[in-house]
């Protein structure tokens, strides 16, 4: 189980699908949502639902018909496509807007939700959800938890989840996450899943122009720069990734055992060097970077 607090960053947020200039995506959170490389429909989507959370807010306000906002969601991508990451940048958005009071981030899988024995899943399921209150849940690779025969315990824990879902859909947010597939088939495993996780949203595999940029704000971040011929390899590497690699190989995971693999080796071809220079602790030499196993 893994908790993470919303987190601010500043800057001037640029032309994009989410931003498009509103008033609303000025905001930190928006902004790191902004910075994160690709994801266009992704972040399109999380503004149009931000968007229509407040105006049903203001529509309450003005006695009009307002539709619920329970804002639970599927999150449905391969792994290292960002999922988590926009889960708990998601929470600081919903934070800062008034839509969730505390906008935190609560991470579970199966074992944090299913119990051993009769009557303990619901008790673990409820606790969990308790410590989510004000924030967002995230269940990642939820399916597993409709993987066993009729008599697994997981389909207790959904049917815990499904009830306090309806009777406190105004306090959190609960989103289910994992691969397209399987994600499909697990909303059919509950009568009440499809109905209550209207928002799904599709994380598509990154391109090999965008991982080489996440790869390149990886190094940038520990002060380190790319060797002309460095840059040039590092870009075989991943279009060949792209092009051949299985789909569940990784994505943006991939890219970042690359990048500290890479500083491991420059870290071994320099150690016994008696005078190092500046550059030289910065710099990343083609020969630094191999895919990794």
């Amino acid at each position: 189980m893994k908790y993470a607090q919303p987190e601010n960053e500043g800057g001037t947020l640029p032309s994009s699908p989410a931003g498009e200039g509103y008033s609303f995506c000025q905001t930190d959170a928006f902004r790191e949502l902004e910075k994160m490389i690709g994801l266009k429909p992704v972040k399109k989507t999380i503004a149009e639902i931000s968007a229509y959370a407040l105006i049903q807010a203001r529509r309450s306000q003005q006695s009009l018909k307002a539709d619920p906002t329970a804002l639970h969601m599927v999150f449905r991508g391969n792994p290292g496509t960002g999922k988590t990451s926009v889960a708990r940048i998601l929470g600081g958005i919903f934070k800062e807007i008034g839509i969730l009071p505390k906008g935190h981030l609560l991470e579970v899988e199966r074992a944090d939700l299913v119990g051993e024995y009769i009557g303990h899943t619901a008790q673990k399921t409820r606790e969990v959800l308790k410590k989510a209150n004000g924030g967002i849940l995230f269940i990642d690779e939820a399916y597993t938890l409709a993987q066993g025969g009729g008599k697994d315990f997981g389909h207790e824990a959904i049917a815990t989840l499904v009830k306090v879902m309806e009777d406190q859909r105004n306090e959190m947010i609960v989103i289910l996450a994992g691969y397209c597939l399987e994600m499909d088939a697990f909303m059919l495993s509950n009568p009440g899943l499809r109905s209550r996780f209207a928002l799904q949203i599709n994380f598509p595999d990154y391109e090999s122009e965008e991982l080489f940029n996440i790869a390149l704000q990886m190094y940038n971040e520990r002060d380190y720069e790319l060797s002309s011929r460095c840059r040039w390899r590092l870009k075989c590497i991943l279009d060949d990734f792209v092009k051949y690699q299985h789909p569940h190989s990784g994505n943006a995971r991939y890219v970042r055992n690359l990048v500290e693999k890479s500083i491991r080796q420059q870290a071994l071809r320099l150690v016994d060097r008696e005078y190092l220079s500046r550059k030289d602790l910065m710099t990343i030499e083609e020969i630094d970077v191999t895919v990794p196993l």
